[in-house]
């Protein structure tokens, strides 16, 4: 990484007039900052945006993973650090990634030198509950935000896609805070949303839901986040994060399954309704 790289920051947003300010704010000693809304807002988002950037779009919601390849595309600068509305770049992360961009060693890395570097994993960390969470599904949580654009290809699928680089990704010191909920009630608000998000996903790439995917994929989720990697430690937060966990898994898959009989009902009541495959 030069000396001198600069960086675009990038944002996609929907009625987060509550939280984006303080989302921005964090990251003002950015090169550049590119705000996308969703043109289904409907509070001051932006607003708020606007008062901060001369880069801001209205632009429809094609899926998370459409709406941010095209924030990035915006960004004018090759090294890019995408960030949530939900989400603050801690002191210590924000002053870890300048020292990178103002060539400091932990951008030096690599065989072939700081040339070789494509991407940052940042850690993110979730306040939930009353308290930040340091086990389970949610911690760690290393996120791949920090990139140079030139390098990368979106993996996945939506609501949860990811990027992959060509290069050499290290990670960096810091913590990115993640206000992701403001009570158990949004959880759920949002575990209803992102639960059918995925679950059109999967229906697009022609999945079916199996029986054994509502019986066994939810305990196992469960067990995963709450036993596995220690949930437990983190006390009543951490079981009721575990079980909502698994619960979202069970949505997943249940409501697959109401669009597989919504799509038999469609063409005429060929094929099985039940929409529980054998296989």
């Amino acid at each position: 990484m030069s000396a001198t790289s600069p960086i675009s920051v990038c944002v996609i947003v929907r009625d987060e007039e509550e939280r984006l300010p303080r989302c921005l704010d964090a990251v003002a000693w950015a090169d550049e900052l590119v705000v996308v809304i969703d043109d289904r807002s409907r509070d001051g988002s932006e607003k708020i945006a606007r008062e901060r950037t001369p880069h801001v779009e209205v632009r429809a919601y094609g899926g998370d993973i459409d709406q941010k390849r095209h924030c990035v595309e915006q960004a004018t600068h090759d090294w890019v650090l995408i960030v949530d509305p939900d989400e603050v770049v801690g002191e210590e992360l924000g002053s870890e990634i300048r020292r990178c961009l103002t060539g400091g060693s932990a951008g030096a890395a690599g065989p072939a030198g700081s040339g070789a570097v494509a991407g940052y994993r940042l850690n993110r960390q979730t306040y939930h509950l009353g308290r930040w969470i340091r086990h389970g599904d949610f911690y760690p949580d290393w996120k791949l935000r920090l990139f140079r654009k030139s390098r990368i290809r979106w993996e996945g699928r939506d609501p949860h896609g990811h990027i992959e680089v060509d290069g050499v990704v290290q990670r960096l010191a810091g913590r990115l805070e993640h206000y992701s909920y403001s009570d158990l009630a949004d959880q759920l608000d949002r575990i209803q949303f992102f639960s059918a998000e995925a679950a059109k996903a999967l229906q697009a790439e022609g999945r079916r839901m199996r029986l054994r995917d509502l019986v066994l994929r939810p305990p196992a989720r469960f067990a995963r986040g709450y036993f596995l990697k220690l949930g437990f430690l983190d006390g009543v937060p951490g079981f009721v994060i575990a079980a909502a966990t698994s619960f979202h898994v069970f949505l997943k898959y249940a409501k697959l399954w109401e669009l597989q009989r919504a799509a038999v009902r469609r063409s005429g009541g060929k094929g099985d309704s039940s929409g529980a495959d054998a296989s």
